[in-house]
């Protein structure tokens, strides 16, 4: 099990990546969508409109899970945090809505009439996660110690991925 402060952990957590966010829907499944986020205090936060499907699930059932992954099979790292959920509404979820999209969109966007107030206007509560474990996984260390390292001096051992 990995820590809120190992290094790998913190390079996903402090990143702008895309992460995955799963929560249950009512038949049992599971519901996953592609999410921006932002880690702050021991948190996850996760901007989201009240209607979606993921803020609906959290109601019945608060247990979330966030992967966060690099995408590069040359370099194939990543997290997953699981853990509670609880909605944020009011001030507070604006003020961290508006944090989140400032990580992702520049200020060009953010003032552009028809970008900034649309995602603010979508995003009306924000999903705070509290971490109950971590797990950490890189590629790059069981090549080393598992293959020897054949699969970082052979780049054609690992197939790209499209986009």
């Amino acid at each position: 099990m990995a820590s809120l402060t190992d290094a790998l952990v913190r390079q996903f957590l402090d990143g702008r990546y895309i992460a995955s966010f799963a929560t249950q829907n009512p038949n049992g499944s599971t519901h996953m969508v592609a999410v921006w986020y932002r880690f702050e205090g021991g948190h996850v936060f996760v901007a989201t409109s009240s209607r979606s499907r993921k803020a609906r699930n959290l109601t019945s059932n608060p247990e979330a899970s966030l992967m966060i992954d690099s995408r590069d099979p040359a370099a194939s790292c990543g997290i997953t945090i699981a853990g509670s959920a609880q909605i944020l509404t009011g001030d507070l979820s604006r003020k961290r809505n508006a944090e989140i999209h400032s990580k992702y969109l520049s200020e060009a966007a953010l003032a552009d009439a028809r970008v900034g107030p649309v995602f603010t206007a979508w995003d009306d509560v924000t999903i705070q996660i509290t971490p109950q474990s971590v797990i950490a996984w890189d590629m790059r260390e069981a090549d080393r110690q598992f293959f020897g390292g054949v699969l970082a001096s052979n780049p054609a051992y690992l197939l790209p991925l499209q986009n």
